[in-house]
């Protein structure tokens, strides 16, 4: 159950970008909805905005899967391998995220845990 509800939440972002895109256009019905997906296309046209909506939904379905914790976490694991840890963990105080994110994420950057 918990799979069909991350699929839906995923199906949701891509929803409302191509709703904010269309309010943006100025235009109603399917004027909006072609003027929309183009626009989010950019050089690909309407094909590349199906796309963009597309590849949006998977990305987000993977967030959710993993969780936006476990994502952050895989990033700064990666990142102080090439990266000095003064510098990531001025980035991580500046992110806006809670308190508790901030000391696991000071914490993976500083001591490696669960890289």
């Amino acid at each position: 159950m918990d799979d069909a509800f991350r699929k839906v939440a995923a199906l949701g972002l891509p929803g409302v970008m191509l709703v904010i895109a269309m309010a943006t256009t100025g235009f109603a019905g399917a004027a909006a909805i072609t003027t929309a997906l183009a626009a989010l296309g950019g050089p690909f046209g309407m094909l590349g905005g199906i796309g963009v909506l597309g590849i949006t939904a998977l990305v987000a379905d993977s967030l959710a899967k993993v969780g936006i914790e476990g994502f952050l976490k895989g990033i700064y694991c990666e990142r102080r391998k090439s990266e000095s840890q003064d510098k990531l963990v001025r980035e991580v105080q500046g992110l806006p995220i809670s308190g508790d994110l901030k000391r696991l994420l000071k914490d993976v950057v500083v001591s490696g845990c669960g890289c």
